[in-house]
């Protein structure tokens, strides 16, 4: 298997939610049925120049990866990798470790339920590891990847809290490695980005920030991870399509007019908000309340939903319904 022969340059993918549903017995459990038709209907939108998502992200940050069980993730990507084929584009989903030890048991778990690449965070340790004990576990990383016949997409947020950030002399030396298909970037820093095409033209990158995906392309980004994606996919990758033709003003018209929502991907409840007007969207607004995660305040939730009808009113006077 040519673990590295998808080409993933030019293209966006939705971070999907992982809907939940209320068990006869009264408790919260994932609703697998749900959440493949909400992902089969992501990626059955095409934008205005005829493209569609080009792959699939489940039990990410905004699909609840931390409050999940290992038996749930697995379940639900197990799940998630029956729309992958479907629609013929690859899995991905995250992983985080405290050592490389449990990074190895994690990669080749995910192996085994379909996932096509494996997110790789930082390690999760208090003390900031050298950049030669960092590069040792994306190196372990890579090779167990290859081993299993998956690739890795080393992800750098150096913006989130728990996190180590990764230099971007660091990210050169990992990006070479034989089975790394790309590097996920999440920061509104697009500097970073720029920087690393400046020294190595041939980079996969992709920007993780929705409020940044055409300053990241102008930076050089290959494309782009996204939340909003989920609830305004046409919008999405039409604003891909218009980067990856150099039609910069009709691609920040896009941005400018999903600004609004696109604003909470950044922020600590990113996936509290963005579920929230993912239920909104689709009629379902105790179904986007619904999570393993915090509760909205009442503040809160008006602030969201008043962000997704001015975006939604911005978009369809751009001609998306």
């Amino acid at each position: 298997m040519e673990t590295n022969s998808l080409d993933w340059r030019y293209t966006v993918m939705p971070a999907v939610f992982t809907w939940l549903k209320e068990s006869k017995s009264g408790s919260i459990e994932i609703d697998l049925d749900a959440t493949q038709k909400y992902a089969s209907g992501i990626l059955k939108v095409k934008g205005k120049g005829g493209s569609k998502m080009g792959g699939l992200v489940g039990s990410g940050t905004l699909g609840e990866n931390s409050y999940l069980t290992s038996e749930q993730r697995l379940s639900l990507l197990k799940a998630l990798s029956e729309v992958a084929k479907e629609y013929n584009v690859p899995l991905i989903s995250g992983a985080a470790a405290e050592n490389k030890e449990e990074l190895v048991k994690i990669v080749e778990g995910l192996a085994t339920v379909g996932v096509d690449t494996v997110m790789i965070m930082p390690p999760k340790t208090k003390e900031l590891p050298s950049d030669e004990e960092m590069y040792a576990y994306y190196e372990l990383a890579e090779a167990t990847a290859r081993g299993a016949g998956v690739t890795i997409m080393p992800y750098n947020n150096p913006d989130a809290a728990g996190y180590h950030a990764l230099s971007t002399d660091l990210l050169l030396r990992i990006a070479i490695l034989p089975n790394v298909t790309a590097l996920k970037i999440s920061t509104i820093d697009v500097s970073i980005i720029e920087t690393m095409m400046l020294a190595n033209k041939d980079l996969k990158v992709l920007a993780g920030v929705d409020t940044v995906t055409v300053h990241a392309g102008l930076a050089g980004a290959s494309g782009g991870i996204t939340g909003v994606g989920c609830i305004f996919p046409k919008a999405s990758v039409t604003m891909q399509e218009y980067v990856t033709n150099g039609e910069w003003a009709k691609a920040n018209k896009i941005s400018q007019a999903m600004n609004s929502i696109s604003y909470l991907d950044s922020k600590p409840l990113l996936l509290e908000y963005l579920k929230f007007a993912f239920g909104i969207h689709h009629n379902d607004v105790d179904g986007g309340l619904r999570t393993f995660g915090k509760k909205l305040t009442q503040q809160q939730i008006d602030d969201v939903r008043s962000r997704y009808t001015l975006t939604k009113e911005r978009l369809e006077a751009l001609g998306f319904d």
